[in-house]
Protein backbone atom coordinates (compact mmCIF):
# COMPACT_ATOMS: atom_id res chain seq x y z
CA UNK A 1 0.00 0.00 0.00
CA UNK A 2 2.84 2.41 0.72
CA UNK A 3 5.11 1.62 -2.19
CA UNK A 4 4.90 3.52 -5.40
CA UNK A 5 4.26 1.95 -8.74
CA UNK A 6 1.94 -0.76 -9.86
CA UNK A 7 -0.34 -2.09 -7.11
CA UNK A 8 -2.57 -4.15 -9.37
CA UNK A 9 -0.62 -7.37 -8.70
CA UNK A 10 -1.06 -6.95 -4.94
CA UNK A 11 -4.76 -6.27 -5.34
CA UNK A 12 -5.19 -9.31 -7.58
CA UNK A 13 -3.34 -11.55 -5.11
CA UNK A 14 -5.43 -10.24 -2.24
CA UNK A 15 -8.75 -10.59 -4.06
CA UNK A 16 -8.09 -14.03 -5.56
CA UNK A 17 -5.83 -15.69 -2.95
CA UNK A 18 -5.82 -14.06 0.49
CA UNK A 19 -9.44 -12.91 0.64
CA UNK A 20 -11.01 -16.25 -0.38
CA UNK A 21 -8.56 -18.21 1.78
CA UNK A 22 -9.25 -16.24 4.95
CA UNK A 23 -12.99 -16.22 4.27
CA UNK A 24 -13.03 -19.99 3.71
CA UNK A 25 -10.99 -20.67 6.84
CA UNK A 26 -13.30 -18.52 8.96
CA UNK A 27 -16.35 -20.20 7.45
CA UNK A 28 -14.97 -23.71 8.13
CA UNK A 29 -14.06 -22.77 11.71
CA UNK A 30 -17.57 -21.32 12.22
CA UNK A 31 -19.21 -24.52 10.93
CA UNK A 32 -17.15 -26.65 13.34
CA UNK A 33 -17.95 -24.51 16.40
CA UNK A 34 -21.14 -24.65 18.44
CA UNK A 35 -23.24 -22.02 20.16
CA UNK A 36 -21.72 -18.65 20.99
CA UNK A 37 -18.33 -19.61 19.53
CA UNK A 38 -19.96 -20.13 16.14
CA UNK A 39 -21.61 -16.72 16.46
CA UNK A 40 -18.26 -15.13 17.42
CA UNK A 41 -16.49 -16.60 14.36
CA UNK A 42 -19.35 -15.62 12.06
CA UNK A 43 -19.15 -12.10 13.50
CA UNK A 44 -15.43 -12.03 12.71
CA UNK A 45 -16.22 -13.12 9.16
CA UNK A 46 -18.78 -10.33 8.76
CA UNK A 47 -16.34 -7.76 10.14
CA UNK A 48 -13.58 -9.06 7.84
CA UNK A 49 -15.85 -8.89 4.79
CA UNK A 50 -17.02 -5.38 5.71
CA UNK A 51 -13.52 -4.01 6.34
CA UNK A 52 -12.24 -5.58 3.11
CA UNK A 53 -15.09 -4.07 1.11
CA UNK A 54 -14.67 -0.59 2.64
CA UNK A 55 -10.89 -0.61 2.10
CA UNK A 56 -11.28 -1.88 -1.46
CA UNK A 57 -13.85 0.78 -2.33
CA UNK A 58 -11.63 3.51 -0.84
CA UNK A 59 -8.20 2.06 -1.63
CA UNK A 60 -6.93 5.09 -3.54
CA UNK A 61 -7.82 7.52 -0.74
CA UNK A 62 -6.46 5.22 1.98
CA UNK A 63 -3.24 4.61 0.07
CA UNK A 64 -2.66 8.29 -0.74
CA UNK A 65 -3.41 9.48 2.79
CA UNK A 66 -1.24 6.80 4.40
CA UNK A 67 1.71 7.44 2.09
CA UNK A 68 1.50 11.19 2.64
CA UNK A 69 1.25 10.90 6.43
CA UNK A 70 4.21 8.54 6.69
CA UNK A 71 6.50 9.81 3.91
CA UNK A 72 5.60 13.42 3.17
CA UNK A 73 8.98 14.74 4.34
CA UNK A 74 10.78 12.55 1.80
CA UNK A 75 8.39 13.44 -1.04
CA UNK A 76 8.61 17.16 -0.25
CA UNK A 77 12.41 17.03 -0.37
CA UNK A 78 12.32 15.32 -3.77
CA UNK A 79 9.88 17.84 -5.22
CA UNK A 80 11.72 20.85 -3.84
CA UNK A 81 15.01 19.46 -5.20
CA UNK A 82 13.63 19.99 -8.71
CA UNK A 83 14.97 23.16 -10.34
CA UNK A 84 12.62 26.09 -10.91
CA UNK A 85 11.42 26.12 -14.49
CA UNK A 86 11.80 29.12 -16.72
CA UNK A 87 8.50 28.47 -18.51
CA UNK A 88 6.21 28.48 -15.46
CA UNK A 89 5.90 24.70 -15.17
CA UNK A 90 5.21 23.58 -11.61
CA UNK A 91 7.76 21.41 -9.80
CA UNK A 92 6.67 17.78 -9.77
CA UNK A 93 7.69 14.15 -9.34
CA UNK A 94 5.93 10.94 -10.24
CA UNK A 95 3.74 9.91 -7.31
CA UNK A 96 1.97 6.82 -8.58
CA UNK A 97 1.14 4.95 -11.71
CA UNK A 98 -0.49 1.83 -13.04
CA UNK A 99 -1.26 0.18 -16.29
CA UNK A 100 -1.59 -2.99 -18.24
CA UNK A 101 -0.33 -3.98 -21.69
CA UNK A 102 -2.86 -2.90 -24.27
CA UNK A 103 -4.76 -0.73 -21.81
CA UNK A 104 -2.10 1.96 -21.42
CA UNK A 105 -0.36 3.58 -18.49
CA UNK A 106 -1.85 6.07 -16.08
CA UNK A 107 0.39 8.44 -14.11
CA UNK A 108 -0.22 10.53 -11.00
CA UNK A 109 2.20 13.33 -10.14
CA UNK A 110 2.95 15.06 -6.88
CA UNK A 111 2.97 18.77 -7.66
CA UNK A 112 4.30 21.69 -5.63
CA UNK A 113 2.12 24.74 -6.31
CA UNK A 114 3.49 27.76 -4.40
CA UNK A 115 0.65 30.02 -5.59
CA UNK A 116 -2.16 27.55 -4.78
CA UNK A 117 -3.46 27.90 -8.36
CA UNK A 118 -4.80 24.33 -8.20
CA UNK A 119 -6.89 24.92 -5.07
CA UNK A 120 -10.16 25.60 -6.90
CA UNK A 121 -9.69 22.59 -9.18
CA UNK A 122 -9.07 20.36 -6.15
CA UNK A 123 -12.12 21.75 -4.34
CA UNK A 124 -14.43 21.23 -7.30
CA UNK A 125 -12.80 18.01 -8.54
CA UNK A 126 -12.56 19.67 -11.94
CA UNK A 127 -10.83 18.20 -14.95
CA UNK A 128 -9.14 20.38 -17.54
CA UNK A 129 -6.05 22.33 -18.47
CA UNK A 130 -4.35 24.34 -15.71
CA UNK A 131 -1.47 26.81 -15.63
CA UNK A 132 1.88 25.21 -14.84
CA UNK A 133 0.83 21.76 -16.08
CA UNK A 134 1.48 20.97 -19.74
CA UNK A 135 -1.35 18.46 -20.29
CA UNK A 136 -5.05 18.30 -19.64
CA UNK A 137 -5.67 16.40 -16.42
CA UNK A 138 -8.46 14.22 -15.10
CA UNK A 139 -8.36 15.05 -11.37
CA UNK A 140 -6.53 17.17 -8.78
CA UNK A 141 -6.44 16.34 -5.06
CA UNK A 142 -5.00 18.56 -2.32
CA UNK A 143 -2.74 16.82 0.19
CA UNK A 144 -1.84 19.92 2.18
CA UNK A 145 -0.99 23.55 1.54
CA UNK A 146 0.95 23.83 -1.75
CA UNK A 147 1.02 20.05 -2.41
CA UNK A 148 -1.35 18.30 -4.82
CA UNK A 149 -1.67 15.00 -6.62
CA UNK A 150 -2.50 15.39 -10.29
CA UNK A 151 -3.99 12.45 -12.17
CA UNK A 152 -3.34 12.47 -15.91
CA UNK A 153 -5.51 10.74 -18.45
CA UNK A 154 -4.38 7.25 -19.49
CA UNK A 155 -1.44 7.26 -21.91
CA UNK A 156 -0.60 10.86 -21.05
CA UNK A 157 2.34 11.97 -18.94
CA UNK A 158 4.08 15.23 -18.11
CA UNK A 159 6.27 15.13 -21.23
CA UNK A 160 3.83 13.51 -23.65
CA UNK A 161 0.47 15.21 -24.00
CA UNK A 162 -2.05 13.90 -26.48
Amino acid sequence: MLGGGDVVVGEILYMFVAFPSVSLILLVVAIRKKGLRRLAVLSMLVVYLTVTWVLFMNSEVVRTTTRWLLRSRNYKAKVLAQPDSTDGTLRHIEWDGWGFPGAGNTVVYLVFDPNESLLMAASSHAAGKFDGIPCEIYRVNRLESHYYTVLFYTDTDWDHCK
